[in-house]
């Protein structure tokens, strides 16, 4: 179903765009340094072209402004009053200059990419393509989809040392190959050496979410003696050059997270020696033209890359599995199974983890996944019964 870089592709209009907020439970509260989620709130964009083809895409938000700036109210209030009618009406002959019609606005990353993947989405089906195989048509030559996603996971703070290699002993035991921990100060020598005593041959990282200071160095060097993968995002989410002042200090590579919003940022970044990996999340740069563009830095200066996950629903899911199976993402992404996180999906089939920690990308056209109406208005009603004024913390 792959088509050739010479293959001249169907326009599509776009016709309509409706907006969904969900909330679904999480199988069990997720911790971070940013504090513990127990729900993942979502915008859902639901474009349909002229032709009646329909696309999805999810703005991963979350229930208050802690990883990014964004939440629900906001993703909804941007793409309402400013993205969707710049959107609305426009004739699309490459997913990639939708970022040029809403060029006026600024910042909104995570609302903008829930808006790109729709499109994207449309697009593909509407040439009767794979999602996946669409990335690679726009990406570099040589570059075919390898058909599936190689995937870790990601594990909370768990209450004791105890708890958390407990729960890496059975995500091993379910086929994950690479593990994460999230670490905060005063949660990180200890759990990095709990674990790795109990698993001493695994590949192992470590994401700090943006909550050490460079005055922390000698702290964090001290995790140079658990042979890590990496740590991720040790300072602040929009510092590059401390970054770089750190990795001088640390045998461990950094990969960057928040601060590299753009191809821009990771040449830069690149340029001061502030990582030696990289955390893509479309969500982060404002959709997938941005990430077939930092794809392609990638490829140039031999980056290891890997593709982050805001525990999307199954439309955000389908479409990350899709651009993680290019062959430049060379390290397993943050991209886990649905039963990882939901009891009960939005779309079908689910995303099971297979052979070698692999998800396989779905076989239909698009993102491969087919939404469930009655869960989609089941989620919609659970976002309004539980934040009946649409914001976190209402009664």
């Amino acid at each position: 179903m792959a088509a050739g870089k010479g293959k001249l592709l169907k326009a599509i209009q776009i016709q309509d765009i409706q907006l969904h907020t969900v909330l679904l439970p999480y199988q069990a509260p997720f911790e971070t340094s940013f504090g513990a989620e127990t729900d993942k709130v979502a915008v859902l964009v639901e474009v349909r072209t002229a032709a009646g083809v329909t696309g999805w895409g999810e703005c991963s938000i979350e229930l208050w402004p802690g990883y990014g700036q964004e939440t629900a109210n906001t993703a909804e209030h941007i793409l309402r009053e400013f993205l969707v009618p710049a959107a609305l009406g426009a004739s699309i002959s490459d997913p990639r200059q939708f970022p040029a019609l809403i060029r006026r606005f600024r910042g909104h990353h995570h609302s903008r990419a829930g808006l790109e993947a729709a499109i994207w989405d449309a697009f593909a089906k509407s040439n009767d393509m794979r999602l996946t195989d669409l990335f690679a048509h726009y990406a570099p030559a040589g570059h075919e989809s390898t058909g599936a996603a190689t995937v870790g996971v990601s594990i909370g703070i768990q209450p004791s040392l105890a708890d958390t290699v407990a729960i890496v002993n059975k995500r091993i035991s379910e086929g994950y190959c690479r593990i994460k921990l999230k670490i905060k100060r005063g949660w990180d020598v200890e759990v990095a050496r709990a674990v790795r005593a109990a698993q001493p041959d695994i590949p192992l990282m470590l994401d700090a979410n943006s909550d050490y200071r460079l005055e922390d160095a000698e702290r964090l060097a001290q995790l140079d003696a658990f042979d890590l993968l990496m740590i991720e995002q040790p300072l602040a989410h929009d510092d590059i050059y401390h970054h770089g002042l750190l990795q001088k200090r640390l045998q461990t590579r950094i990969c960057l997270d928040e601060s590299v919003k753009s191809a821009s940022d990771l040449r830069l970044a690149l340029g001061v020696g502030a990582l030696r990996i990289l955390n893509l999340k479309p969500a982060r740069v404002g959709g997938f033209s941005e990430c077939l563009e930092i794809y392609q830095v990638c490829v140039e200066h031999s980056l290891p890359l890997w593709l982050g996950g805001m525990l999307e629903t199954g439309v955000g899911r389908a479409a990350n599995v899709a651009f993680a199976a290019l062959p430049a993402v060379t390290l397993p992404s943050d991209i886990s199974a649905t039963a990882r996180y939901f009891a009960e999906d939005l779309t079908e089939p689910p995303f099971a983890l297979g052979a070698d920690s692999r998800l396989a990308v779905p076989a239909g056209y698009g993102i491969g996944v087919s939404m469930q109406r009655e869960r989609l208005e089941a989620a919609k009603q659970r976002w309004r019964d539980k934040f009946p004024y649409g914001r976190a913390g209402a009664a």
